[in-house]
């Protein structure tokens, strides 16, 4: 009979500093400790290292709770256990984790890879997230990490350093790896000009794929409201990304701005770009003097209009909420500087809970810090009654938001007690 498999994640601190002790044979905690040490996993020959990724690839997750942790695949702990064997280092595969410190998808809103290239900015991450879990401590819900992040953007932009630099990707509906389009939109300050604000944005179109036209997805790739695209070929295509990440990131810190990150991350890391491998999603408290930082305006506008699940809101609905008018989009260039236009728009408001009551007064109740917005206010198409129905008339509503983490559950315990570490 064929055997059903899990696979998920396990948390970093329980392998690093657990597993070796539980072991049953003594003469194998050598060889484990050996392969999980820090300067091991860094180096360029560990077992773990993928081809074309400067370092060790783990991954960050995210519990309903806010709480992060730094987590190995169960992937990746299978391998370990069988490489140390084939390697005659250890008698046996090792004894895996039981299934009580297994976490899998449905139990995280969030999992991300990270990649550290050193033992030094591994330690630093793994401090660096407990420091944010000990702020947390004590919370319940998502809400109060979009809030602690929204005060750090808040922070971080009226330092005025570093560049902000908004990114979008279309691809085709019908195979996502097939990339169409690229856009940014960013803003840099000059400290040779006292603090002067510089702008610049773009739109680039893979001439390869000109034929290829979407089915379910609005196609706009010749509706570029703010300049000329530029038609490229995919090596082109490549170059600039990577050159337009490269140049920024070495000026300082670099903030990547984003609307709702995974699938554009995704495409950053992929095989047809490698752009970026190292990337920090926890926010630091104050500028550093480098790394390249995520932002996501979708949670920045969950933790404006108080919103505790894992729902996101569209750029659209973001941008209409925010009073910024769009035009034309699903076009990538369009898309990134309306995706900077919200950033800027929330970042250089007021505190979140005063920035909320300002933009939309007595919303809120002692029980439900979520906005009740009224249903003309949803409507992406409001502006065509606007003179014509007054305020308090209702309108048909808008298609309704998707909710793409609607099936995760918060079953897993995030601080990861469990009975018996062993299957």
């Amino acid at each position: 009979m064929p055997v059903a498999v899990s696979t998920g994640y396990y948390r970093f601190t329980d392998i690093f500093f657990e597993w070796h002790q539980v072991l049953p044979e003594p003469k194998d905690i050598s060889p484990l400790k050996a392969l999980l040490a820090y300067d091991a996993l860094v180096h360029p020959d560990h077992p773990l290292r993928k081809a074309g990724i400067d370092g060790i690839e783990l991954f960050l997750g995210t519990f309903p709770n806010g709480e992060m942790r730094l987590l190995f695949s169960s992937t990746q702990i299978e391998y370990i256990r069988y490489w140390l064997h084939a390697m005659r280092l250890t008698d046996a595969p090792l004894p895996i984790p039981a299934s009580d410190y297994l976490l899998q998808s449905s139990d995280l809103t969030n999992c991300s890879p990270c990649v550290y290239r050193d033992a030094a900015s591994l330690k630093k991450a793994i401090k660096t997230i407990e420091k944010n879990n000990r702020r947390m401590k004590g919370t319940t819900t998502l809400l109060a990490a979009r809030r602690l992040a929204f005060e750090k953007v808040r922070t971080l932009w009226a330092a005025r350093a570093g560049t902000w630099l908004a990114l979008d990707f279309e691809a085709w509906d019908r195979d996502h790896t097939v990339l169409t389009e690229f856009g940014w939109s960013l803003v840099r300050w000059d400290d040779q000009h006292e603090h002067e604000q510089l702008a610049q944005r773009g739109h680039l179109v893979v001439k390869e794929h000109r034929g290829y036209t979407n089915t379910y997805v609005p196609e706009r790739r010749d509706y570029y409201n703010f300049g000329q695209s530029e038609e490229v070929s995919k090596q082109a295509f490549k170059e600039r990304i990577c050159a337009l990440v490269d140049e920024h990131s070495a000026r300082g810190p670099l903030f990547l701005v984003f609307h709702d990150n995974s699938q554009d991350i995704k495409y950053l890391r992929s095989d047809a770009l490698r752009a970026v491998s190292e990337l920090e999603f926890i926010l630091p408290d104050a500028p550093p003097a480098r790394g390249v930082f995520v932002v996501d305006t979708a949670d920045l506008f969950a933790a404006l209009e108080g919103e505790s699940s894992a729902n996101r809101r569209a750029l659209e609905r973001v941008c209409i909420h925010l009073q910024i008018k769009t035009e034309s989009l699903h076009n990538a260039g369009n898309d990134a500087h309306y995706t900077l236009l919200a950033m800027q728009s929330m970042a250089a408001g007021d505190p979140v809970d005063v920035q909320r009551e300002k933009r939309w007064p007595n919303r809120t109740t002692s029980t439900d810090p979520k906005v009740a917005f009224e249903p003309w206010e949803e409507d992406s198409d409001y502006d065509d009654f606007e003179g014509l129905m007054p305020p308090g008339v209702p309108v048909a509503p808008a298609e309704a938001e998707v909710d793409a983490d609607a099936d995760a559950d918060a079953s897993g315990d995030a601080n990861g007690e469990g009975t018996n570490f062993w299957q």
